[in-house]
């Protein structure tokens, strides 16, 4: 049975020009950290305008580099409370 629930709130704001799009991924911790990813996305100048393909993979990119950097920070806990290196994928 799980006693605790938790809730994590991931902000993102974009920023477009008529070729690229800026993703930057926000989540604020509950032991008070905050972790901060980016993620980008440029447009084929003979493709058509689409501002939300490019937020949907800028975004994406910046929530798959929020993960890579979760997992480092998970994973150095571990190292430190155990005094080794822990072995799961980084």
């Amino acid at each position: 049975m799980m006693e605790t629930t938790v809730g994590w709130h991931v902000e993102m704001e974009f920023e477009e020009d008529a070729h690229r799009t800026r993703a930057a991924a926000l989540v604020r911790l509950p032991d008070g950290n905050e972790v901060r990813a980016h993620g980008y996305a440029s447009r084929h100048p003979s493709d058509s305008s689409q501002p939300r393909v490019g937020e949907e993979i800028a975004g994406a990119r910046a929530l798959n580099e929020l993960a890579m950097r979760l997992l480092t920070k998970a994973h150095d806990e571990i190292d430190e409370a155990s005094g080794r290196t822990s072995h799961a994928l980084r």
